[in-house]
């Protein structure tokens, strides 16, 4: 039985959350390091393989006991055999399917403010923290101004705010949220500002003035500790606030205590109107009717190549086939290397 004391009054510990809270302030325990219903057959194993070759030179384990050895000795197991949250999260084949809650939801909105019904694009991140990392960066950069800045016609555009930031502050997001809190990472695009924002306030007492002048404190230290080993584009502990201020000075950091929230915004300095030749939308075509009209010319098209052709993410063209097929209008022939595509109704 543990209580509880605050100010003059005491009241008794009930729930299993507020006991993993408390210890987790007081730096005994760690969310990352929470076991989960996973075993090792969940395991990635060619992710696993790579990384144990680059990073530790040593080869994959064949023999069962001795990779769970290998998993519990890394902190990635529990002695009861199975991945804790940081395992499942960086090297499960599905991460999606243990731990479902842990994803980012991005949407771009017309506007200034949050609609219920109207956005122009939307997007749900999952995988391993690499993947939801690398498609929430390019949801985030195609969905931003591109600007000559003195360059030639024909030269690409620069993103009117530089990749490096979003680069910082989503891999804050992602590797120092608060695990015990069951929601997704949200990534919000308006005219004027992008949003991050992160379930948990900071930790401890941290406060936004402390962390602008490089304070941390780790929450979640496996995730840590592998991410500088080269999972994430990580460059160091309590620098990466810093970095992104230096490349982009526009940005408001709010802790909300209250909320249980981390709010990153990041200010767009000069939004030109789009019209709708420069900017999808809800009403323009479809990243359906666009896959069907490109097959229709081409049927041996790859999703690599749509997503390339349409500038979506491969995920977004993956869920689109599975609709089109699901309704009868597309039909994959012969296998997935060598076969085609047949488009039924376009």
């Amino acid at each position: 039985m543990i209580w509880l004391k605050v100010g003059a009054d005491k009241r008794r510990v009930n729930s299993k959350e507020e006991l993993r809270r408390l210890f987790q302030v007081s730096d005994q325990f760690h969310a990352d390091e929470l076991p989960t219903k996973a075993g090792v057959e969940t395991l990635d194993k060619l992710r696993f393989r790579d990384f144990l070759r680059d990073i530790y030179k040593r080869n994959f384990p064949e023999d069962p006991s001795e990779l769970l050895r290998l998993l519990q000795n890394m902190n990635l197991a529990t002695d009861g055999g199975m991945l804790n949250l940081a395992g499942v999260l960086m090297f499960a084949e599905r991460p999606e399917w243990i731990k479902p809650q842990f994803v980012v939801k991005a949407i771009r909105y017309p506007g200034n403010e949050i609609h219920v019904t109207d956005y122009v694009d939307t997007e749900d991140f999952a995988g391993t923290l690499k993947k939801i990392f690398d498609d929430a960066l390019a949801f985030v950069m195609r969905n931003l101004h591109k600007i000559q800045a003195g360059r030639g016609v024909n030269a690409p555009g620069l993103p009117e705010i530089p990749e490096s930031v979003f680069e910082e502050l989503l891999v804050n997001a992602l590797v120092h949220r608060d695990y015990l809190v069951s929601a997704p990472v949200r990534l919000f695009i308006f005219d004027n500002r992008i949003e991050i924002i992160s379930p948990g306030h900071l930790p401890n007492n941290l406060t936004v003035e402390k962390i602008l002048v490089g304070n941390s404190n780790i929450r979640n230290p496996i995730l840590v500790s592998y991410v500088a080993k080269g999972l994430l584009p990580y460059h160091g502990l309590g620098s990466g606030i810093k970095r992104a201020l230096d490349a982009w000075p526009q940005i408001d950091f709010i802790d909300d205590r209250d909320g249980c929230l981390f709010i990153v915004k990041v200010h767009r300095k000069s939004v030109e109107k789009t019209t709708p030749a420069s900017m999808p939308s809800k009403t323009s075509v479809k990243t359906s009717v666009k896959i069907l009209a490109l097959l229709s010319r081409n049927k041996h098209l790859t999703i690599p190549e749509l997503a390339g052709l349409i500038g979506v993410t491969e995920r977004s063209i993956e869920r689109n086939i599975r609709k089109l097929q699901d309704q009868g209008r597309l039909r994959r022939i012969g296998p997935a290397k060598g076969g085609h595509w047949e488009v039924i109704q376009s």
